[in-house]
């Protein structure tokens, strides 16, 4: 899963990607145009109380690759320049499965906003402008495209065109309204047939305000007040300030702990903007613990016994037979898999379970 880091020129893009991934990519231009990538292990303390019971060789965390898009310089007409990026750049953009929008919260003389003031909510406006434009240019040649060529074909291409060409214009007609795809109720069959879009405005977001060290004791207060003034669906927003949290990074775990103090910070600011990005992704972790690993799966929400039994491996799947479960909670409480059996917290799920986040599992299949 990938989620890809945007914003404007000047706000702190890159320094976040940097604190999330304890990074040292240069930082401090306007408009570099290099993509960086990195791999992020998703907090999890549950894998740490498991290590303590099973003694593992090894704990696998899940994870989440964030993508550093560069930021293009303003256009002539003052717009952000999505259009500007490099095609191939462009098109990691739309791979992603999420997107992370940060925007500048902070003040620096030294580096001063393009646009000559602060507004977090104004870059939030633009950066969505900017998608919705590029996602209408992609409709409007597609249905340029059905209109030459929607009587030709087979009759079944024919329809398979009109459904298409409907959904189009529907989705057209509200980003010209302002309404990003995301907002949109549709139906299975009408995400599938515009999968291969990769529509900007169908992603979840999650916006992230790069505030300064003076705004760390109102990191909640500017979060909220941006948060009040989202209506989009699937969109989360938080607040830190990815300098300090970049410096904190860099320092042993006591004197971390003794900045953290003096600057009145409680609980990483880092770890919860992580969590938030796997929950944007709409993630939950099924556990396996053993004596050669406990390790976290990530599967989406909604999955079943077997699907989790195929994010392990495909045999298991095809095999399946059943999945020995028991919640994390009574797991840990009763100390042991036995214990579990023997107070009747451990139990046999099929196929059709739905799996939920913690569960510690064991699938058993046939060979």
């Amino acid at each position: 899963m990938q989620i890809a880091i945007v914003g404007l020129a000047g706000a702190g893009k890159t320094t976040v990607f940097n604190t999330l991934t304890r990074g040292h990519v240069q930082t401090g231009g306007y408009g570099g145009m290099e993509l960086h990538v990195g791999v992020v292990k998703v907090p999890d303390p549950r894998l740490d109380r498991l290590a303590e019971i099973y003694r593992p060789k090894k704990i696998v965390h899940a994870d989440v690759t964030y993508l550093d898009l560069p930021a293009p310089p303003p256009s002539t007409d003052g717009s952000a320049g999505t259009d500007e990026l490099p095609a191939e750049h462009l098109a990691r953009l739309r791979e992603a499965d999420a997107l992370l929008q940060v925007v500048r919260a902070f003040e620096d003389p030294a580096f001063p906003h393009p646009d000559g003031s602060v507004d977090p909510w104004r870059d939030v406006e633009r950066l969505e402008l900017e998608f919705a434009l590029s996602d209408l240019t992609v409709a409007e040649k597609r249905l340029e495209r059905l209109k030459a060529s929607g009587h030709h074909g087979t009759p079944a291409e024919r329809e398979a065109n009109e459904r298409e060409d409907a959904i189009l214009r529907r989705l057209h007609e509200a980003l010209v309204a302002g309404r990003p795809i995301r907002d949109e109720d549709l139906a299975s069959d009408e995400e599938k047939a515009i999968r291969g879009f990769r529509f900007l405005t169908q992603k979840p977001v999650l916006i992230v305000a790069n505030i300064g060290e003076a705004e760390i004791p109102r990191a909640d207060e500017v979060a909220a007040g941006l948060r009040a003034r989202v209506t989009h669906r699937r969109t989360l927003v938080d607040a830190l300030s990815a300098r300090i949290e970049m410096e904190l990074g860099d320092l042993p775990p006591d004197e971390a702990a003794v900045f953290m103090e003096d600057l009145g910070i409680h609980g990483s600011s880092l770890d919860r903007v992580i969590t938030l990005s796997y929950e944007l992704l709409g993630l939950i972790s099924f556990l396996t613990a053993g004596p050669d690993e406990v390790r976290a799966w990530p599967v989406p929400n909604g999955s079943t016994a077997v699907d989790a039994a195929g994010a392990i491996h495909t045999d298991l799947a095809r095999g399946f037979i059943r999945a020995e479960t028991v919640a994390y909670e009574d797991l840990v409480a009763l100390g042991s898999t036995a214990e579990a059996r023997k107070h009747g917290k451990l139990r046999s799920e099929g196929k059709s379970y739905h799996v939920r986040d913690g569960d510690v599992m064991e699938i058993l299949f046939s060979r």
